[in-house]
């Protein structure tokens, strides 16, 4: 009897307690998975919850499931989230590919030449933790949270939110709910080895689906009535599926996530698992259809939606459209972590100081530049707004890097060099914080090598030491090397040659902005030219036309705002040199001090996203009287930095025609028929002879034309280039092939 009476006080209590309870205190929680792009599905589930006109309580998300609801949480409606990822370039932030604007002169020539670059410590060769810092990732999201940037506690942001991440020192679930949303949302989507750990309290951190991809007890211990579901995990995949070792390891992780989700599903009063089963986690490019079917799975669940809303009497503030950002005011500059490198040297690279307005972009372009240095495993930048001034305080925190020595691999091929393999030794602070000592050894048909150290200084002088040896074997008309007497007494018309050049310079550096420096330097340069064609003596197996060392002050000025120096979409290049010869050691006895001075502009425009001009212009000219043809201008081939006064020119081979002034005009026009596929055509005119400027030449029609018509794709690599030239008043076509970066 006393078991029947205490049914009957339970029954009664419950009653009471349900007549008691207001609509308005049900509390409506939100969990959305991680699943890499597969998590744009979560967008469209919140664009039809928006629509119902749901009020969430609380949002918890893990991996990709936290960007995106920490976004919602933050004030962002369904439909601006659905418009932000529109704009994301996802190759850009997974890539972590820094705008080649923000790096110095130095690190774009190390970013264009080398396929390869692996820490190499104690004579071992270390692979990195990740393919990306994050920082292009943490860029986004700073600029996305910015109008939150003062909550430190994410339970006071719009609506309350957490994320999870995973101790991957301890294997344990972190909830992170305080501190800097951006570096906690980065951290949550930190997939181990595509993205580096973050370091948060301490704590080593990386994605949170290691450990727990639907923190569904998490939020329920939150104080929330209901809870509404997305999963958009990955099932098990078939052996067919199995292709590679990416698979398998998802496949390994997938089976602990997909157990516990056969429990936590039961816990979701509104489980919503979208059908995205032909997508992968790296399906960004398939986003429209991702979300859309988001958007379908929800529907499928519209009933118990309109359920939850009908129990609802608070409905949801009114979405606020949140304003992009376009200036900032920067008061104050904090900087932590930073013992080899002074506080001078990082605003520096910074480009910008404190109390100033600046563009919002400026401020991304900053960091940027200080990141490309790659003196930093991490660059942590944190926004907040000033205590006592309008605008932000700027919180800097870096990790130096402790890898210093670096073992870097590159190859290619071309019709002058033929094939080359490039091995590189790089070290830095060899003597100085700021220094780096880089040594190339190139093997193949043609032996090569180049040196450099430089002490980097940015702004101030910098110093720097350069040796390069380069040699080729190349047919090229007798009229480039013999006098018209020569050619007379010797029946030829071309000549099988062999340069050798061993090039030496000091030099100084200054920078006037990123993309502008000004070089002053001596150089030492041994140049020998022979041929086995022409023989000169009963007793002698080649003919030597050159063995002379030169003494020479050149003065180089250059900018380059190119976003590409292979594709260039938008951008101006100038390049100019002036080299003073004041000695010769005089193999052929007719040396004068002489000059020689060239300079090249070119303009890059696009028409479209995929269509674009580029129109370059170049020259040179000597001064003074110099008898001697072997630095004169030769043009011929197709190709980038070529040593002395080469310069390429469709539908002629390499060295085809001298002189000792030239003009040139280039007008090329890309197509990018698909991703990283190019159908490229050019046409080139130029006059070349000897003192042209003198007799008004370089004005007149051009007496050399040709034409391109190529196709090229962006590999790791670098460009594979296949190209078919004519020219027509020489009647030759000629075919030209590259592969991999130019060095």
């Amino acid at each position: 009897m006393k078991y029947f009476f205490l049914i009957i006080l339970l029954v009664y209590s419950f009653n009471t307690f349900s007549q008691e309870q207001k609509p308005d205190d049900v509390k409506i929680g939100l969990v959305l998975s991680g699943g890499g792009a597969k998590g744009l599905a979560h967008i469209g589930v919140l664009k039809v919850i928006d629509s119902l006109g749901i009020k969430i309580d609380y949002v918890a998300g893990t991996s990709m499931g936290a960007i995106i609801g920490s976004l919602y949480a933050s004030g962002y409606s369904g439909k601006d989230i659905d418009s932000i990822f529109k704009d994301v370039n996802f190759d850009k932030i997974i890539n972590d590919e820094l705008p080649r604007a923000a790096k110095t002169f130095y690190e774009r020539d190390n970013s264009e030449k080398y396929a390869f670059t692996l820490p190499f410590e104690h004579f071992k060769i270390k692979l990195p933790s990740a393919l990306s810092r994050g920082q292009n990732m943490l860029s986004l999201l700073s600029k996305l949270t910015l109008h939150v940037s003062d909550v430190d506690d994410f339970s006071k942001l719009p609506i309350p939110f957490f994320c999870m991440a995973t101790n991957v020192e301890t294997g344990q679930a972190v909830v992170l709910d305080k501190g800097s949303l951006p570096l906690a949302i980065t951290a949550s989507g930190a997939f181990p080895s595509l993205f580096q750990p973050v370091t948060i309290d301490n704590q080593i951190l990386i994605d949170g689906g290691v450990v727990n991809n639907y923190p569904i007890d998490e939020l329920k211990a939150k104080g929330m009535n209901l809870i509404i579901g997305v999963d958009v995990q990955d099932g098990l995949a078939t052996r067919e599926e199995l292709i590679s070792a990416p698979d398998i390891l998802l496949q390994i992780n997938n089976y602990r996530t997909i157990n516990d989700m056969k429990e936590k599903s039961k816990k979701t009063d509104v489980y919503i698992k979208p059908d995205i089963s032909d997508y992968t986690v790296i399906s960004f490019s398939d986003g429209r259809a991702i979300i859309s079917n988001g958007e379908k799975a929800a529907g499928k669940k519209i009933d118990a939606l309109k359920h939850i809303a009908s129990m609802q009497t608070q409905k949801p503030a009114k979405h606020v459209h949140i304003q992009p950002v376009d200036s900032i005011k920067i008061n104050e500059i904090y900087i932590e972590g930073n013992e080899k490198y002074t506080d001078a040297y990082i605003l520096g690279k910074l480009k910008f100081k404190q109390r100033v307005k600046l563009k919002y972009n400026q401020y991304v372009d900053g960091v940027n530049n200080l990141a490309a240095t790659n003196n930093f495993e991490s660059v942590i930048n944190q926004l907040k707004p000033s205590v006592s001034n309008d605008g932000y305080d700027m919180y800097l925190t870096l990790k130096e890097s402790s890898i210093t020595t670096f073992f870097k691999l590159g190859v290619h091929y071309d019709d002058l060099y033929k094939t080359a393999a490039l091995v590189n030794l790089t070290k830095r602070q060899l003597l100085f914080k700021n220094d780096v000592l880089s040594f190339d050894f190139i093997v193949g048909d043609n032996i090569r090598y180049n040196f450099e150290y430089y002490i980097d200084k940015g702004f101030y002088w910098s110093i720097g030491l350069k040796s390069n040896y380069n040699q080729f074997k190349k047919v090229i008309p007798a009229t480039g090397l013999l006098t018209d007497e020569e050619l007379e007494t010797i029946n030829v018309n071309k000549l099988d040659v062999q340069l050798k050049d061993l090039t030496n310079q000091f030099y100084l550096q200054t920078l006037f902005t990123k993309d502008l420096s000004l070089i002053l330097g001596a150089e030492h340069k041994r140049l020998k030219i022979t041929s086995e064609t022409v023989l000169t003596g009963d007793n002698e197996k080649r003919t030597v036309f050159e063995n002379s060392d030169y003494l020479s002050l050149y003065g180089k000025v250059k900018y380059d705002s190119y976003d590409n120096k292979y594709f260039p979409n938008e951008g101006i290049f100038f390049d100019s040199d002036f080299h003073l010869y004041l000695y010769s050691s005089d193999f052929n006895n007719n040396f004068n001090q002489f000059s020689i001075a060239k300079a090249t502009i070119g303009y890059a425009y696009s028409f479209s996203d995929k269509f674009t001009a580029n129109i370059t212009t170049q020259g040179g000219f000597n001064i003074g009287e110099n008898d001697n043809p072997y630095l004169n201008f030769a043009l011929g081939g197709y190709g980038n930095d070529f040593i002395n006064n080469f310069e390429s020119f469709y539908g002629y081979d390499f060295i085809s025609i001298s002189g000792n002034s030239f003009v040139k005009g280039v007008l090329s026009l890309d197509y990018e028929i698909f991703k990283k596929n190019h159908l490229n055509i050019a046409a080139n005119y130029s006059n070349i002879a000897d003192n042209i400027f003198d007799d008004g030449e370089w004005i007149t029609s051009p007496d050399y034309t040709g034409y391109a018509l190529g196709y090229s794709m962006e590999t790791i690599l670098g460009p594979i280039e296949i190209k078919y030239s004519y020219s027509p008043e020489a009647d030759q076509s000629i075919w030209y092939f590259n592969l991999g970066f130019w060095f």
